[in-house]
């Protein structure tokens, strides 16, 4: 980490968990003014998550402690980042919260509205702050504020988001022979981990809607400030043989009717590695009454192709992207000015109701209150 200057501040941060996106307390680490001072869990947590944690401990150079209360005892952290299993956020999100810790949480906040609200009703009551891990620093979403802020589209009348990533999740749907048993969900995901696709790790399989709505979601909720009101979903299990063996999407079509009238739709889901040279087609289409915008959130981007080139890199790659730096950068103004985060944990509460209106359509096959 680097030197956070004289008379500044450091934070001391404990990581809580870390079998999921690794790549979140190492950005928390990298700005000069937080410092990771020990990453910790549960004792009862199997090998592979216990595994996982010394791993980024030993990267950090910090103490793995697999007791979560003598890990904020022993080391005094003000900050906590989780980034367990999905199921588990909430539970351990509580448990810092408790302790007067400010709050980094990976996505989603949790599959069930019910317990994002309890942490949202925690959070206030303690006063502390709170950031749900997101994309919204992108350079291109930034810009795309700034033209919907300044007037150029006149008022919004619809948005519209494509949300694909190009990841694998095992093999093809239909590939499994009929006497072979179904694709185990850990299983499958604690193996995807080498290459980054465990974004639903947990024991309780997760659909892409939940894996990944939020990001879309929050787009919306960024360059609208309109809450949804109404969701018309559809899903299926199209592309990967492990979702449908248990029972969860990888794509889905969201309608969403906002306040004040104004339209919103999203695509979203896993389409394979094969389908797109970049991490996926991530775009944004905003109409409004004087003019539109198309919004590619890739960009900017350089493409690079060479002979002898691995299969599975990426040849479009991003650059001039400091959105973890940012997030930071903005979760650091609301602990030492006040004001809220990018996206708190209201924020994540939210899009977990949109989530679970969604769900909830897709088994209706009817429009569904949020």
């Amino acid at each position: 980490m680097s030197d956070a200057g004289p008379n500044l501040h450091s934070y001391r941060v404990a990581v809580l968990s870390a079998v999921k996106h690794d790549y979140i307390p190492r950005a928390v680490d990298a700005h000069a003014r937080f410092e990771v001072v020990v990453v910790a869990d549960d004792p009862d947590q199997p090998e592979w998550v216990q595994e996982r944690n010394r791993l980024l401990a030993a990267e950090l150079g910090v103490p793995y402690v697999p007791d979560v209360a003598l890990a904020l005892a022993r080391h005094r952290p003000e900050i906590a980042v989780v980034t367990s299993q999905a199921e588990r956020h909430v539970d351990l999100a509580m448990r810092a919260v408790d302790a007067g810790l400010h709050l980094i949480v990976d996505k989603p906040l949790s599959p069930s509205h019910a317990e994002c609200q309890r942490l949202c009703e925690r959070v206030q009551r303690r006063g502390v702050k709170s950031l749900v891990w997101n994309r919204n620093c992108h350079p291109a979403l930034i810009h795309a504020r700034n033209v919907v802020s300044d007037g150029s589209l006149g008022e919004l009348r619809s948005v519209h988001c494509d949300f694909y990533f190009a990841k694998d999740a095992g093999p093809p749907k239909g590939t499994r022979r009929a006497d072979e048993p179904p694709m185990s969900w850990l299983t499958h995901q604690i193996q995807a981990h080498a290459d980054g696709s465990d974004g639903g790790v947990g024991e309780r399989p997760l659909g892409e809607l939940q894996v990944e709505g939020l990001y879309p979601l929050a787009y919306m909720r960024l360059l609208t400030g309109r809450p949804v009101k109404r969701v018309f979903a559809r899903a299926a299990s199209h592309v990967h043989q492990v979702h449908a063996d248990n029972g969860v999407e990888d794509l889905a079509t969201l309608s969403l009717e906002m306040e004040g009238g104004l339209i919103g739709s999203i695509c979203l889901g896993r389409i394979g590695a094969g389908s797109h040279p970049d991490l996926g087609a991530i775009k944004l289409h905003l109409i409004g009454t004087r003019s539109a915008l198309v919004v590619s959130e890739p960009r900017p981007e350089v493409a690079v192709y060479y002979r002898g080139q691995p299969p599975d890199q990426f040849r479009h790659r991003r650059v001039a992207n400091g959105n973890d730096a940012l997030l930071m950068e903005d979760f650091l103004r609301a602990i030492e000015e006040g004001g809220e985060t990018v996206l708190d944990v209201a924020g994540g509460r939210d899009i977990c109701a949109v989530i679970e209106a969604a769900l909830r359509s897709v088994e209706s096959g009817q429009p569904e209150p949020v």
